[in-house]
């Protein structure tokens, strides 16, 4: 009885054991968190979700739902989504009975004891094999594989955010390049007066020929300018069409004239929303759990491994008179314990705990990096909110300075060149404004795709709604 009693402890102590070996582990959080972001100003009014509304351009939402239904990298992440069910439905299965039917029919001639018998062996069964998860590493594989899952989810919703974040900047991008195209026309059409009023004067003796020359560079810069923007034009169109799906050259309709005026940058919250706000945080926290599981499945598997099989059937046979016939079934208990296996289990486990401490550092690192993207796009809303204030200034300035140096060069008062100054100096402010408001628009995009939003969940829910229904 003693001896009974010492070996049912021991067991129960390694069973005890086992488990506090496999059962998952609580994730460190990140370092302590600041209390704010730099340039914040969560005063703000809250902006709508998703965030594209706050620009109310009816173009822009279009041209983003046609992304979300024909972008090939989206398709692309709900077809590993898919891959990552699978998995998990495999790994679930693994922990569930399995039973097979086998059948048999044999037919032929054999050596007896009485002499030559032909005849025939039929036999149908119906056979059963189920492992007893003691340790928890059907459990702790299924975990990872939820978790693989799960993880993967929050991927398609962080691809969900930055492809509806790409095709507004490449849209606006558009937008500002089509207007840069116009100013560049503008522009040519008023070097071309500039040089014909040069003209006259020379021909009237009026200026040197150093006028003339000076006047048609101006005119071919602002001609080879113009090429420039055009292809720039260009790139962006086709950046846009394969963005939501279309080749290249797909012409763009309904695009708005000009740059919109910027929304209000959206409120930027508590630094520790951040966390559960950004779905590419919650895909790398989820990957550390996932690989935690891993780890104590590689541990539970350097443990004892029970398998219980079974089988039940009936048979017939008729190479011996009389024909035996009947039912059978059997039930196997097997113990699978390793002992040597040149440290490959032990290896398996070291490595799991690399691939953890490995996905927990790009966790942490994923922290700073989300933190230093909101600052970041907080810095240059706020920035060049003042640049844009001072180019408009320095736009007055520029154009009243051109139109006086016009006039100056009509009555003689000072040379052409002061005219070429302030020309080119107001075309670069026109076209530095321009950009300026762009990347404004640009900048309130990268915050709402910095700050994340629990908007997401229901616009991957209608999506993965919307594949389904059509796959089936």
């Amino acid at each position: 009885m003693k001896r009974f009693n010492l070996a049912a402890l021991a067991a129960l102590a390694i069973l005890l054991g086992g488990c506090a070996f496999t059962a998952p582990r609580d994730v460190p959080p990140p370092a302590e968190l600041p209390q704010n972001f730099h340039n914040a100003d969560n005063q703000r009014v809250q902006a709508p979700e998703p965030w594209w509304q706050a620009f109310d351009d009816p173009q822009l939402d279009a041209l983003i739902e046609e992304a979300l239904q024909h972008n090939f990298e989206l398709k692309q992440a709900v077809a590993r989504l898919q891959q990552a069910e699978a998995l998990l439905k495999s790994a679930n299965a693994s922990r569930l009975p399995i039973l097979t039917a086998e059948g048999s029919a044999t037919s032929g001639l054999q050596q007896t004891v009485s002499g030559e018998s032909e005849g025939e062996t039929r036999s149908v069964s119906l056979a059963a094999a189920f492992e007893l998860d003691l340790w928890g590493k059907l459990t702790a594989r299924s975990r990872g594989a939820r978790l693989d899952q799960q993880a993967s989810r929050e991927e398609f919703k962080a691809l969900l955010l930055g492809l509806t974040a790409r095709v507004a900047d490449a849209y606006y991008l558009v937008v500002e390049q089509r207007t840069q195209l116009q100013l560049a026309e503008q522009n040519i059409l008023a070097y071309q007066d500039s040089l014909q009023m040069v003209e006259r004067r020379y021909r009237q003796g009026l200026v040197p020929a150093v006028d003339l020359y000076q006047a048609r560079q101006t005119l071919a810069s602002a001609r080879a300018s113009h090429a420039a923007v055009s292809s720039s034009l260009t790139s962006a169109e086709n950046a846009l069409a394969v963005l939501i799906g279309r080749y290249p050259g797909s012409e763009l309709t309904g695009a708005l004239a000009e740059l919109p005026p910027p929304p209000e940058a959206f409120p930027a919250g508590l630094p520790s929303e951040i966390l559960t706000r950004r779905p590419d945080l919650r895909a790398a926290l989820l990957k550390v759990q996932a690989h935690d599981s891993r780890r104590a499945a590689a541990i539970a598997d350097r443990f004892p491994s029970i398998n219980l099989l079974g089988s039940y059937g009936s048979s017939r046979s008729t190479y011996t008179l009389p024909t035996i016939e009947g039912e059978f079934w059997n039930l196997v208990a097997g113990l699978t314990l390793p002992l040597i296996d040149g440290g490959r289990r032990r290896a398996e486990v070291n490595r799991q705990e690399a691939l953890v401490d490995e996905s927990l550092a790009r966790y942490r690192q994923a922290v700073l990096t989300a933190f230093q993207e909101v600052n970041n796009a907080l810095a240059r809303n706020h920035n060049d909110e003042l640049r844009i204030a001072h180019l408009e200034a320095a736009e007055t300035s520029s154009a009243a300075s051109l139109r006086l140096a016009m006039e100056r060069y009509r009555y003689g008062l000072n040379e052409y060149l002061q005219v070429i100054t302030a020309q080119v100096f107001h075309v670069q402010i026109q076209q530095n404004l321009l950009a300026a408001r762009r990347q404004l628009l640009s900048n309130r995009i990268s915050l709402a795709r910095a700050l994340g939003g629990e908007w997401l969940e229901a616009l991957a829910d209608q999506h993965l709604a919307q594949k389904k229904d059509s796959a089936s």
